[in-house]
């Protein structure tokens, strides 16, 4: 019975760990500074809602910030890899390839990805980003609350309230008129190898603009 008891102690510190966990990329501004991408594009907000396919639950939720730059707001999301530009949970550099790739990463077998974006002035879209980039990495478990927390310290979005559940976000975002998508794809649930693909061309893409610089010096 002790040693029960003792096993299940240590499955709730371990899961209290788990939940604590958080993105620990920290790109320097050198970096930062070399991948940012400001799109012409209207000013917007473009939420993602990650939904099972088995039991139509939200999985995950992240924002695509188009303000003076564009970056994808990803709480504790596990698009990383060595080529990809992150800080705490704000990747940069997102290209319309890179939107692409991360929005398409997202869907598989067992989810799809709604998408739902919306045109905003260029002060709350600059706000969105300044409160992502300050905001500090996001534990796990914490996307849609992390996310509803931002959402709803914007001027005209204070009727978002905080929630733990993507699909309750998802609905709240949706009473502002946003237009919205569904991406449906098929690939295994294992997206390790598409990410790794898509970080050797980064990688390649990097080293290429490398030397075409010291061929200009």
């Amino acid at each position: 019975m002790i040693r029960a008891v003792r096993l299940s102690a240590a499955l709730m510190v371990a899961v209290a760990l788990a939940a604590c966990s958080v993105n620990k990329d920290y790109a320097s501004d050198e970096d930062i500074r070399r991948v940012a991408y400001s799109s012409k594009s209207t000013p917007s907000l473009t939420l993602y809602t990650m939904v099972s396919n088995d039991t139509g639950q939200g999985a995950h939720t992240s924002l695509l910030i188009n303000a003076s730059q564009r970056v994808a707001w990803d709480p504790a999301g596990s698009f990383r890899a060595e080529g990809i530009v992150a800080r705490d949970d704000v990747i940069y550099g997102m290209t319309p390839k890179m939107v692409d790739y991360y929005t398409r990463f997202h869907a598989r077998q067992t989810y799809h990805v709604i998408i739902q974006k919306l045109d905003v002035s260029p002060e709350v879209a600059e706000l969105a980003l300044q409160r992502a980039v300050g905001f500090g990495a996001v534990p796990q478990a914490h996307c849609a609350r992390s996310t509803s927390d931002l959402l709803g310290s914007l001027p005209g979005f204070e009727d978002i309230s905080t929630t733990f559940y993507p699909l309750k976000l998802y609905e709240a975002f949706a009473e502002y008129g946003p237009t919205r998508q569904e991406l449906f794809e098929y690939d295994a649930d294992d997206k390790s190898k598409v990410l790794a693909e898509y970080n050797e061309e980064l990688v390649a893409e990097q080293r290429a603009k490398n030397l075409e610089k010291k061929k200009a010096n």
